[in-house]
């Protein structure tokens, strides 16, 4: 799922320099310009030392709370953020609200920007509850100041989506992708990145709801979109790589999603490094195809690699790491490891009931998996009421969701 981060071109008086001044000021235009390029392209390490440097060059020119830094600030901690540098990124982003809120007001379109960068900071942190209230903060000044109609109001509706997406509010979700689609095909073509962005995110909700059919569509739509925009070798390529390999994972075609993820696998590894958690994502995924195939070594050593990385990363509470254990206390549970798979189960538990509450969908899958692993440790009272649990989500899902026409 992709969430956007904006870039801000913010337009300013003419102010009257000195001849030093305005050298300075073409030296931080210029590496902008650079550093946009570098991230536009996939190369991140690049992006963020033009990046660093243009940030000096404004603070010295035009002083510490001038919206030309505000705008330098916001660019770098996108760099940041795209890095997994989740630490660096936030005082930065925030910073650069701080100035924007005291010089335009707080709600000016350029607030809602930073608003918006802040939640998904947040949400790739797992934050989602603090998430929300920016997302929809963001959304109201947009629609506001620049109308509903507008691609800045898209961003707000693509990104507000993604997080009920991933809370399990898959009805709330889907209207807020379409009109997102709606908004950028009608301003932007079909053949915007932006389109590619929020089909890619349609696709991930039909997949979550086993609509894989018109997952598999879109998701080759998105990787043919991505290719004739960005080249071979583009990360945005190789999440479509990952998304369209886990399609034919679960349809059974595991020889082609393995070549899939294998060359997502290598785009990452190349331009974000080995303990980037795009790249902990291909290694679970590709886990999961070697544990369909019984190659359960191959799959114990890729958990426990993408478990480190998501853990150093994100933290050991972030649900991608939840979703680690219950991926490898699967696995031992096969093998018939049940001792060494419910300390597993349980951290995950604890872990995704904080996250996203007791009654998400997912939730329903720990449970179940915990009740299998008690019914073979001889608790058949856990295993009940694990088994009450889930059959309560699955019931209340059911219940929520309309018959298909």
């Amino acid at each position: 799922m992709k969430v956007f981060t904006k870039f801000v071109l913010i337009m300013t008086l003419i102010i009257w320099l000195p001849a030093g001044a305005y050298c300075q000021e073409a030296l931080w235009k210029e590496l902008n310009t650079k550093s946009s390029a570098f991230y536009k392209q996939g190369q991140y390490s690049e992006a963020a030392k033009a990046g660093e440097e243009a940030l000096k060059v404004a603070e010295a020119t035009f002083g510490s709370n001038h919206l030309n830094v505000a705008q330098s600030l916001n660019h770098l901690a996108a760099i940041y953020q795209a890095q997994a540098k989740y630490a660096r990124a936030e005082p930065l982003y925030n910073r650069a609200l701080a100035i924007w809120e005291k010089a335009l007001g707080k709600d000016h379109p350029q607030v809602a920007t930073a608003l918006n960068n802040v939640a998904v900071l947040y949400q790739s942190q797992g934050k989602y509850f603090e998430a929300e209230p920016l997302y929809n903060r963001a959304l109201a000044i947009w629609e506001k100041a620049l109308g509903k109609e507008h691609p800045q109001v898209a961003t707000a509706l693509n990104n507000l989506a993604v997080l009920y997406q991933v809370q399990g509010k898959y009805s709330e979700a889907e209207p807020l992708y379409n009109r997102a689609l709606a908004i950028w095909e009608k301003a932007l073509g079909r053949d915007h990145p932006q389109v590619a962005t929020v089909l890619n995110n349609l696709a991930d909700l039909y997949y979550l709801q086993a609509k894989y059919s018109e997952a598999e569509d879109l998701y080759e739509r998105v990787l043919e979109l991505w290719e004739k925009l960005f080249g071979p070798d583009h990360p945005y390529l190789a999440q479509s790589l990952n998304n369209l390999a886990e399609i034919y994972r679960i349809q059974g075609k595991v020889s082609s999603a393995e070549s899939l993820y294998n060359r997502a696998l290598a785009i990452w590894e190349k331009k974000l490094g080995p303990d980037h958690p795009q790249v902990a994502t291909t290694l679970h995924n590709l886990a999961l195809t070697y544990q369909f195939q019984a190659r359960y070594a191959e799959a114990e050593s890729l958990y426990e690699r993408s478990m480190a990385i998501w853990e150093k990363v994100l933290g050991p509470d972030h649900p991608n790491v939840a979703q680690c254990l219950n991926n490898l206390g699967d696995l031992y549970r096969t093998q018939g490891r049940y001792a060494e798979a419910e300390p597993l189960y349980n951290r995950a538990l604890s872990i995704l009931e904080k996250a996203l509450g007791p009654d998400h969908p997912y939730m329903a899958i720990i449970y179940e998996n915990l009740a299998k692993c008690y019914k073979e440790l001889d608790k058949e009272e856990e295993a009940g009421l694990f088994e009450q649990r889930a059959k309560k989500i699955r019931l209340e899902r059911a219940q929520k969701t309309p018959p298909e026409k």
